[in-house]
């Protein structure tokens, strides 16, 4: 099961990545153009928050499970740190982040403030999250 999960994990997690760039690259789009906020641009950014949430909830079953989770925090080696601590972490700190993007854009009036609240939270976002990928266990 461990295993399995932790390649859907890792694959799922390349899916997410490329569909936050384009919702954030969307919307800064949208903030320089000054266009009009569509429901493709609604759409995009609400499949990006759905999938990220869904790469969470596999995270923390996964968190649970995993030799390198919940088992070795507390464990202050580099990778047992990244794995157990800084990556879940930042990771749900990030998904707040984009929450409170896509929360705040619902409640903008102007289409360039809809624009502007998920161009800077979901960039954050994404940000956060490239920061604590583990990339050597990852990209191996």
């Amino acid at each position: 099961m461990y295993s399995a999960l932790q390649s859907a994990h890792s694959i799922f997690a390349y899916i997410v990545l490329v569909v936050l760039f384009l919702a954030a690259v969307n919307a800064i789009m949208g903030v320089v153009s000054k266009k009009i906020f569509t429901d493709k641009d609604l759409r995009i950014s609400l499949f990006a928050l759905i999938l990220s949430h869904m790469q969470l909830l596999i995270g923390l079953i996964l968190y649970f499970v995993s030799p390198l989770g919940l088992a070795s925090l507390g464990n202050m080696e580099k990778v047992f740190r990244l794995t157990s601590l800084e990556h879940p972490l930042i990771n749900i700190i990030a998904l707040i982040v984009i929450t409170i993007g896509w929360s705040k854009h619902k409640k903008e009036e102007s289409n360039n403030g809809k624009f502007k609240k998920i161009a800077l939270f979901y960039s954050i976002g994404l940000l956060l999250i490239l920061a604590r990928i583990p990339w050597s266990s990852w990209m191996s």
